[in-house]
């Protein structure tokens, strides 16, 4: 195992990006100097700040815009960091992987790219830059937040030490979480609603099956916190799975939403507020989206006022000696005692702890292959012990078959 004391760069400093720097700051034997930069210098700032109060590590900041490449290359060849981790918006995928090639940098991110103008996320943009990063030696993890990220290496673990065939999945993400507004979202408003308002998509006999969106439901027992309504939606990491784990016969995702959240929904779709096509409000283009973003909770400001947990995990039913299997591979959250560790709500740790770790399997050598990867191609078992060891404990379930 090579072990390196690495510079990173963050890239992002919303509720995600303030999680990933703290937890990187808790690993100074890996992350020995972390540069967090944003379009707006003064969320850096301030993030830097309770870091060096809570960690005792000071950061670095800088100012750039994610969507010129030109300066992002600038930023990487004047820092020359090991490795740079996107925790920014979807559509900074790719102007970010291409300054990472201009500046020969490693790239790591959460979720895959989306383009502005268009509802429509899937990995072929990025899959697309595979023969770019192998030729030029450079490594890019892709979705390496929870779901996706950790949810893929569920499947990945399950299949390499507790089943020799997976036929089916189903991972169910539960947050019961109580902020105490009448509507918020808990990760940026754009992307969220603009993800649950489209089409839910699943995989099942080697073909995509559509259904309406929030049409298809069903009542989960979650252990932690048990029974709830959970909607099956379209999921990125259903992509990447359906084409990594030999012999799946079907894939799908569930989240779940109280009455109120769906009752508030509905409402502001009816009245054209989740639209993403820009309309003209007095001489001034502004798409529905982006303003009901504007007068919405800022997500980063939930943490000190939820409370509540958390449980995602991936429901697998397989073959294991010959005979049917089926586990619950999972783990919970409790968004108070997020909020103690890092100054933020469970939804922003779940996905800024996994960045952490997938920056660390890659400068500790563990995932350092050059091309563009998925996380569940890579060894499950490095990350599923760190997982452990930096806040996100997991626990496997046996369960009925024919539950």
């Amino acid at each position: 195992m090579l072990m390196v004391m690495s510079k990173v760069i963050i890239i992002g400093a919303g509720g995600v990006g303030n999680v990933t720097a703290h937890k990187c700051a808790q690993v100074p034997e890996v992350f020995s100097e972390i540069v967090l930069a944003s379009r707006t210098l003064e969320k850096c700032d301030a993030i830097a700040a309770d870091v060096l109060a809570k960690q005792g590590i000071q950061l670095r900041t800088q100012q750039i815009d994610a969507d010129d490449v030109a300066a992002t290359t600038a930023l990487l060849k004047a820092e020359e960091p090991a490795l740079l981790i996107n925790v920014a918006l979807p559509y900074q995928d790719l102007p970010l992987m291409d300054a990472c090639l201009a500046a020969g940098v490693d790239y790591l991110d959460t979720a895959n790219y989306e383009p502005p103008n268009e509802a429509k996320f899937e990995y072929k943009w990025q899959w697309a830059y595979h023969e770019r990063f192998r030729d030029a030696g450079l490594t890019a993890l892709l979705g390496s937040g929870f779901d996706p990220g950790v949810t893929n290496v569920f499947c990945a673990y399950a299949l390499k030490h507790h089943f020799d065939a997976i036929e089916t999945i189903d991972i169910l993400d539960a947050n019961t979480g109580d902020h105490g507004y009448p509507f918020a979202t808990n990760f940026n408003p754009e992307i969220n609603i603009r993800e649950i308002t489209q089409n839910g998509r699943y995989w099942e006999a080697g073909e995509w099956k559509e259904v309406a969106p929030m049409s298809v439901h069903k009542v989960y027992d979650f252990p932690v916190v048990g029974p709830q309504d959970a909607y099956l939606l379209y999921h990125e990491e259903l992509e990447s799975l359906s084409q990594n784990i030999p012999g799946l016969k079907r894939i799908r995702f569930w989240m779940t939403f109280s009455e109120k959240y769906l009752t508030h929904l509905r409402v502001l779709e009816n009245v054209g507020m989740t639209a993403i096509e820009a309309i003209d409000f007095k001489g001034t283009k502004i798409a529905p989206l982006e303003f009901l973003k504007a007068v919405l909770p800022d997500p980063a400001s939930l943490g000190p006022r939820t409370r509540g947990k958390t449980c995602i995990g991936c429901d697998i039913v397989g073959i294991k000696d010959g005979q049917a299997k089926r586990i619950f591979i999972y783990n919970s959250c409790d968004h108070e005692a997020c909020y103690r560790e890092v100054s933020s709500q469970a939804i922003s740790y779940t996905t800024g702890v996994p960045a952490m770790i997938g920056a660390q399997m890659i400068l500790r050598g563990l995932w350092k292959t050059p091309g563009v990867w998925n996380m569940e191609t890579r060894d499950p078992d490095p990350f599923m012990a760190e997982l452990k060891l930096r806040g996100l404990a997991w626990e496997i379930l046996e369960l009925p078959v024919n539950q």
